[in-house]
Order: structure tokens, then sequence, then C-alpha cells
């Protein structure tokens, strides 16, 4: 799909892989509405910054935990920019703890942010795509959704769910021509991994990645500019992780 002149809506635009896509998918030639919760300083530039590459970009403030936000970023696409032609899902955050001590209410709180608005949010769109026979949906997985890590089971769980809500959506959807892909990054640096020590990066670096390094936003955010241009992917997961979840020992 040619981007140019086209539209994408991206939650978690405001920060991290969702910013970068933003930019990403900018160069390409699309107008951008970006979702955040708080019109931040970087939030701002963002923005900016997409203006600066010529192309329109609106700053909504919604919060997709919520259904009824998740319609309004939809609706206010397009009465602001006029269409949607892409979605990407890159809304999220930690959902850290075991069975035992994550809360309930942290546990349903990350099913409301990643599941629950992937679902509201291509309830809301598909009815934008289907009479173009044409369109593009891409979601934010991990690498924590293929092999799991401890103390971060909430995280894993829904991650996991995006998974398998892309290659049920991808097959649902295909008749239409909509192509559904997601992709699962490895460790990137982004403000999601700020908490982790020093210590813990470099052994990651030397013991966990083959590269050796970590990976950077702009990495997964050309993936995801990818899979909204090519025609023939849809229901694929394409892990970004610097052979992350190759090793075996």
């Amino acid at each position: 799909m040619d981007l140019n002149g086209k539209v994408a809506l991206i939650t978690g635009g405001t920060s991290g892989i969702g910013a970068a896509s933003a930019l990403a998918l900018a160069r390409a030639g699309a107008d951008i509405a970006l979702v955040g919760r708080r019109a931040t300083d970087k939030a701002l530039a963002y923005q900016q910054q997409v203006h600066d590459l010529g192309r329109r970009c609106v700053l909504l403030l919604r919060d997709v935990s919520k259904p009824e936000d998740c319609q309004a970023c939809v609706d206010d696409t397009v009465a602001q920019l006029g269409t949607i032609d892409v979605l990407l899902h890159a809304a999220g955050g930690p959902a850290n703890g075991t069975a035992l001590d994550v809360t309930p209410e942290d546990w349903h709180y990350a099913f409301d942010v990643h599941v629950h608005a992937a679902y509201y949010l291509t309830r809301a769109v598909v009815p934008i795509l289907k009479p173009k026979h044409a369109g593009a949906i891409v979601l934010v997985s991990s690498v924590a959704g293929i092999r799991g890590v401890p103390g971060a089971l909430a995280y894993c769980t829904v991650k996991g769910a995006i998974l398998e809500f892309t290659r049920s959506l991808a097959r649902d959807l295909a008749e239409d021509n909509i192509r559904v892909n997601c992709v699962a990054p490895g460790i990137i640096r982004t403000h999601f991994h700020d908490p982790m020590t020093e210590e813990r990066k470099q052994f990651n670096i030397q013991h966990r990645i083959p590269l050796h390094r970590e990976g950077k936003a702009e990495d997964v955010a050309e993936v995801i500019a990818l899979l909204a241009r090519n025609e023939y992917i849809t229901g694929e997961c394409v892990v970004v992780d610097g052979g992350l979840t190759s090793r075996i020992a």
C-alpha cells in the first residue's frame, strides 16, 4: 500500500515505539493521529516533527483503557483528517508481579490497555476500512508473549493474547483485504526499560542478545512501516529482538 496521503492512527504515539513509528510512517507520506494521555513537551515535539516532514498531525488526548475513548480516537481522527487507512496500537506499559503478588486491579488494567483496547479500536476502525477493501492493522506484542519472563505474569499473558488476536483477526478480515500483523520487540532502549539497572543491561548485552546490543525504537518502527506498506503479509508476528528468542544456550 502506497502510504502517500494515507492516514495512520497511532495509540501510544507520543513516546517510544509509537512515536518512532509515527515519524517512519510520516516519512513514507502518511498523515498522523497521535494518541496519548497528556500533552507533554515530548508529545508536542513529536507532533512538530511530523509537521516538519510536511505531513498533517493531530494530537488526541485519550485513555485507551476506556472503550469510549477508543471509539473517540477513531471518530476524532476521521473528523480531523478525513479517514483512517492504518491502525497501529502501540499503547501499553509494564505489568509486573507473579500470580501471588500481581493485584487484580493491575491484572485487569493490563488487559484493558493491551487487549481490550485492541478489540475496541478494531471494532471502531474496521467499518472505515471495509468499504475501501484495503487497510492495515498493526499491533505491538512482545517477546515476553512468546517465551515468558519471570515476575511479569500479566504482561506476558496480554502480549501472548495479542499474538492470537492478530492471527484470528487476520483470518476474519482477509476477505476484505485488510491485513493484520504484529511485532514482538525484544529489549528496546525506550522509557519502558528505564528501570533496568546498568548491571542488568550489560548482562543482557553480553550474555542474552546474540547481536550484543539493545535495539532502538527506530528498529521496530521500520518493521511497522513495512507491515503497513506490504500488501502480501498478514497474520504474522515479526520478532525484532537481536536474536534474543533464538538462544538455546
